[in-house]
């Protein structure tokens, strides 16, 4: 039995099969009427790609490449990031027919460092299609839509918040969503929680919403954390992130979010439901004048003043309208668009039909913000929820 191949030789084997060329050479066959096209990921692309390249996702390629380019005569030079992933596309295009394929030796690395022409990154075919009406606003336009497809949003909760968070923030084309939480579809769920559905009950919430997310938009990278947020995972679960969505239902949870907001200075868009209200806010430590979770409740209420959605009920739409307004809060932060919420706290009743908006400063005091105020570690944190409780 042989032995596996390590990756050299693997690459070795494969560019015994692919012909390589340099960019320059990429260059005079563009000129001459060759296809190039740019398999790197759409957050890549952002930063540049060769001038008048084709963006083509690796993992679009061979669905794509048909209705782009019926040719099969046509020379196509394929280029990634640093030369390997182009071998792979090559060899793809190879097995389905294309006579004339070749891989950039060093791909966009190279292409840069030897100061060959360049373009600001720029959509493709798919994106132009599926983003157009969002294209058209002025604000957004192809720069804005290049930070969305950067961008890395967090959502604690696959729930009521952030059942209708996470759909509208796919199909607005962020480019990664983190999904975090540790429950399950129950079928009591589906009035609320519309990112699952009937066939999926019982089946984990990350991988459920997960499954959702890709068939709106393939686009996207989701990201699954099927475990419970605690005082020794919180930041690690968070960090790297460009934006918090809160769609935690409990105390604790949300303490924790909190304070490791506070300590990784990440925006957090803050959610509430019962019965027939609502509430939101941003919590945002980059600003100065930004107050905290804990500015609004100092310390956690007594678990009978607090009711979750199974105890006091909630009415389905309502958390569909509160992860929405989120959704629309994280994408303001994303663009740099608007007044976010910091500093203001938007109350919803939906019995009433109207919104009432209290201002909230910051707390001086606040034991979570203040500039005296000492980290208590995380474990002291959960501890307040459960002497609350």
């Amino acid at each position: 039995m042989s032995e596996p191949l390590n990756r050299e030789s693997w690459l070795d084997e494969l560019r015994c099969r692919v012909p390589e060329i340099t960019p320059a050479e990429a260059l005079a066959r563009q000129t001459r009427g060759a296809l190039l096209i740019d398999v790197r990921e759409d957050a890549e692309r952002v930063t540049g790609t060769p001038a008048n390249a084709l963006g083509l996702s690796r993992g679009f390629l061979e669905l794509r490449i048909e209705q782009l380019e019926t040719d099969r005569n046509r020379p196509l030079l394929m280029l990634c990031g640093s030369g390997q992933r182009s071998l792979l596309a090559a060899e793809a295009l190879q097995r389905m027919g294309y006579r004339q394929v070749c891989s950039v030796a060093g791909g966009f690395n190279r292409w840069k460092a030897e100061g060959l022409p360049i373009s600001s990154g720029a959509l493709d075919t798919d994106a132009t299609e599926r983003y157009a009406r969002q294209l058209r606003l002025p604000q957004v336009g192809e720069a804005g839509q290049a930070r969305l497809a950067a961008a890395k949003v967090v959502l604690l909760g696959a729930g009521g918040l952030g059942a209708p968070a996470a759909l509208y923030l796919a199909a607005a084309g962020v480019g990664q969503l983190t999904l975090i939480d540790d429950d399950k579809v129950e079928r009591s769920n589906l009035h609320r929680q519309i990112v699952h559905a009937d066939a999926r009950v019982g089946m984990a919430k990350t991988e459920s919403a997960r499954i959702a997310l890709q068939a709106l938009n393939p686009r996207i990278r989701i990201e699954t954390r099927t475990e419970r947020l605690q005082p020794d995972s919180v930041e690690r679960l968070l960090a790297g992130h460009d934006v918090l969505i809160d769609g935690a239902d409990n105390f604790p949870a949300r303490y924790l979010l909190a304070a490791a907001s506070i300590r990784l200075k990440l925006p957090m868009v803050y959610g509430a439901v019962e019965r027939f209200t609502g509430q939101l806010s941003v919590f945002d430590p980059r600003r100065d004048d930004s107050p905290c979770y804990r500015c609004l409740f100092p310390e956690p209420p007594a678990a009978a003043d607090a009711p979750n959605c199974s105890e006091a009920g909630v009415l389905g739409v309502l958390p569909g309208i509160v992860g929405l307004l989120q959704a629309t809060e994280a994408l303001k932060l994303i663009l740099g668009l608007g007044e976010p919420l910091v500093g203001r706290l938007l109350s919803f009743d939906a019995l009433g039909m109207h919104f009432r908006e209290t201002r909230l400063p910051r707390d001086p005091t606040c034991p979570g913000c203040a500039a005296d105020a000492p980290f208590m570690g995380y474990q002291r944190i959960a501890g307040l929820c459960s002497a609350a409780g």
